[in-house]
């Protein structure tokens, strides 16, 4: 019995002996996988970061704007006399030259008028000769003082006055000669009908008022186009900088443009520079009213940095960017932004050539904060 309980006692002891093992063995796991799982998340609490560096602005830009087209010259026709259209000789889109007739007036009244004019000056130039005649004989009749001074003074004054009748029918005659000759409507320069609102026999009435215009006359040989920079870019726009046009009609090509004198003046609520571009249309391919994409070729800067637009950091201290420093931690950087692209941004001062730049900062990047650089896409892959 004593070796049966020596057996039974040393199985015991061999079975103690594995369950402690298997109990310190358990608690090193734990321990172990705690520090694991430490570790873990703070490595996943350092945040991966995408980093570039500052690419220098370009020589040039091409700065794209619409602009509105407008005809070199464009003016309305209004009639300077009353009466009825009696005859339209051009239509729309029929080329004209200066001077060339539009269309003839009838006007009766003004005829009358001008033939009752005619007959006055007849009677007031003949009175005046009358006048004139007496004068002279009173002048001789005072020589001899068969007459009155204060007689002599009477017919001078009405010889005067019959001579100043005269002259105000001849004026008269003279105004309605010119509404006479207003009865022919003609181009004031050479250029095309773009409208006509009048047809035979419609009532004319003189003068400028909305929508009595007779014809529409534009010069597009050479066309205007007007389009509104950005203050940023105001000062480059000086004569000789290279300007082409877009439409989509003609899809494809450029019509070289010429940048003729700007406003010198902001527009105060805009903030923009009106400039006059002129450009070629003497094959007739362009007409006023299109649209156009205007596009400068604008200089560019060899100062100044562009970076992305998600790398721009808004705080208290103003406008930051963070870099990546040499003991691989964040570093915060105060810059001064120049003008906004979009997707990117200029930056005139506050980085250098070779800053690594965060282009992805989370909210809590703080200086010194703890980074990962994410791998660049071709290693990860090779990865």
């Amino acid at each position: 019995m004593s070796s049966e309980f020596r057996h039974i006692g040393r199985y015991a002891l061999i079975l103690l002996a594995l369950a402690i093992i298997l109990g310190l063995w358990g608690v090193a796991s734990r321990v172990h996988s705690r520090n694991e799982l430490g570790q873990q998340t703070a490595a996943e609490a350092v945040p991966v970061v995408i980093v570039e560096t500052p690419q220098p602005s370009p020589a040039s830009e091409d700065l794209q704007l619409p602009g509105s087209v407008q005809a070199f010259y464009e003016a309305p026709i209004y009639a300077r006399t009353n009466g009825y259209l009696r005859k339209w000789y051009t239509d729309i889109g029929e080329p004209v030259k200066k001077g060339q007739l539009l269309a003839d007036i009838e006007t009766p009244e003004v005829d009358r008028q001008y033939q009752q004019a005619k007959a006055d000056l007849a009677t007031a130039v003949a009175n005046a000769n009358l006048a004139r005649i007496t004068d002279v004989r009173w002048k001789g009749l005072l020589a001899n003082e068969a007459v009155s001074q204060q007689d002599a003074d009477t017919r001078a004054g009405q010889a005067a006055a019959s001579e100043a009748t005269a002259a105000s029918a001849q004026a008269n005659v003279a105004r309605l000669r010119e509404l006479e000759s207003f009865k022919r409507v003609v181009a004031p320069f050479d250029g095309v009908v773009i409208a006509r609102n009048t047809d035979i026999g419609a009532l004319i009435n003189a003068g400028e008022s909305a929508g009595n215009a007779l014809f529409r006359v534009a010069d597009t040989t050479k066309l205007r186009v007007y389009a509104d920079v950005p203050e940023p870019y105001a000062p480059q726009m000086r004569p000789g900088i290279d300007v082409r046009l877009r439409f989509n009609e003609h899809p494809g090509k450029d019509y070289p443009a010429t940048l003729v004198r700007t406003a010198e003046a902001l527009d105060p609520q805009l903030r923009t520079l009106r400039v006059e571009l002129q450009v070629d249309n003497s094959r007739g391919e362009l007409f006023p009213g299109a649209f156009a994409e205007v596009h400068f070729k604008v200089p560019g800067s060899t100062t100044t940095w562009r970076i992305p637009a998600t790398a721009l950091i808004f705080r208290s201290a103003g406008l930051q960017v963070a870099v990546v420093d040499p003991n691989g931690r964040a570093k915060l950087k105060s810059i001064v932004q120049g003008r906004d692209f979009g997707t990117s941004v200029e930056v005139l001062s506050g980085l250098a050539g070779n800053d690594r730049i965060i282009v992805n900062p989370p909210d809590s990047l703080n200086d010194g904060s703890p980074i990962r650089i994410a791998a660049p896409r071709s290693q990860a892959n090779a990865g």
